[in-house]
């Protein structure tokens, strides 16, 4: 492999770099810095600058509106706005999963529909797929959708659905055929989260936060034009769809941001010692900087070699997952470790804007605020996206070709 960068992409990074540090409100930074995730009002703030600069789909094509950059520029975006604090956006059903397989796979009609309200992020989707008795085995969902003229009518529950509560339209897997085989009566549909027979139920997470949801669906009817595809090929979309989610939950750019600040804050004298001193630390801290590295490199030669693998892809991408996802536990837990004393619970749950230097203690390292919140969400990475226990079964299969 040449690791060389072009001088190109060089000047590339030092223009998105600059863009984003001037562009990146103060208040959002701050925010991301003390470790709190980003609110929605800065999620929209932040994807509003972007749209307006042209960069708010960075992997779509230009000619469904994105900036059409090739895979290292995409990867280079996203490393400078890690390195910023600025606020990860592509975790965003609308923009790095629904999109891609609309402008792929949908209707002339569809792509005028939906793509230029993700570009703009004035509509917001999410992803319906897991559901209380077909999670890892999501071949086996139940929710129906049974053709009535002009429309399906749809019927059961969908959960931990990321986002529900704020989105537009929600990219749901449903069962068109019972009598196929479980992977080939299944077909996608766009569902409106307003539509009469809908309900959003709120789902309590350990880290206080308000992530997922349950989607109950009691006769709803949605038109027949928004089928996305054709009828019962939703196994394949789905598995392109969780093929490009399971690429974006490597985050190798947010855990190097993270590992950077591990390190300052580990040189930093508390409580009468320095983490740094201490060789045991040094040890795990260096592991974690030489497998991250790695992953880096994994990471980048899957963008740029995608669809190049074959039928290895997925086990490539479920790879990513597993290795990124157990990098970003390893950093939240040394993290806890260094912060010792000053991580507390009474940091979980504050006002929105209350730590933003008004009345965070000046001696709380200003990390502290929001890590107890990344550390106790972290403890999901390894199962949101599928499971890493079923991605090692999907490596294996494609290994040494088992059933």
């Amino acid at each position: 492999m040449n690791l060389t960068i072009p001088i190109e992409l060089e000047r590339f990074r030092i223009e998105v770099r600059e863009f984003v540090r001037a562009a990146l409100p103060t208040d959002i930074a701050c925010r991301q810095r003390e470790g709190w995730p980003p609110t929605e009002t800065d999620l929209r703030r932040w994807f509003g600058i972007l749209a307006a600069q042209g960069w708010s789909q960075p992997d779509w094509p230009k000619e469904h509106g994105g900036t059409g950059w090739d895979p290292l520029q995409s990867y280079i975006f996203e490393d400078e706005c890690a390195a910023a604090d600025a606020p990860h956006l592509s975790w965003r059903a609308g923009s790095s999963l629904v999109g891609p397989v609309i402008y792929t796979f949908g209707s002339n009609a569809q792509k005028a529909r939906y793509l230029p309200k993700i570009l703009t992020g004035e509509e917001l989707w999410c992803q319906g797929f897991s559901e209380p008795n077909s999670g890892s085995d999501l071949a086996s969902l139940r929710t129906s959708a049974v053709r009535d003229g002009d429309e399906f009518v749809v019927n059961g529950q969908k959960i931990w659905t990321s986002e529900a509560h704020i989105a537009n339209l929600i990219f749901a897997l449903v069962r068109t055929d019972r009598d196929a085989k479980p992977q080939r009566g299944i077909s996608c549909l766009a569902i409106e989260i307003e539509s009469p027979g809908v309900t959003v139920r709120p789902i309590s997470t350990i880290d206080n936060g308000r992530h997922v949801n349950e989607v109950f669906f009691n006769d709803v009817r949605v038109p027949a034009g928004n089928l996305i595809g054709e009828l019962n090929k939703g196994w394949t979309y789905a598995k392109f769809l969780l093929g490009n989610e399971r690429h974006s939950n490597a985050l190798v750019q947010r855990t190097k941001r993270e590992i950077r600040k591990l390190r300052d804050l580990a040189g930093q004298t508390s409580f009468g010692e320095r983490f740094i001193d201490k060789p045991a630390f040094r040890r795990s801290l260096a592991q974690l900087e030489i497998d991250t590295n790695a992953l880096e490199w994994a990471v980048i030669r899957a963008a740029c070699t995608h669809g190049a693998l074959g039928g290895r892809d997925m086990a490539f991408a479920s790879g990513l997952k597993v290795v990124g996802s157990e990098l970003q536990q390893r950093v939240a837990d040394l993290q806890l470790e260094v912060l010792g004393p000053w991580v507390s619970p009474e940091f979980l749950e504050p006002e929105e804007g209350a730590w933003h230097g008004t009345f965070r203690p000046a001696e709380v390292p200003v990390d502290v605020p929001g890590t107890m919140t990344k550390a106790l969400f972290r403890r999901a990475a390894t199962i949101y996206g599928g499971a890493n226990e079923i991605q090692r079964g999907i490596i294996w299969r494609s290994a040494f070709g088992g059933n």
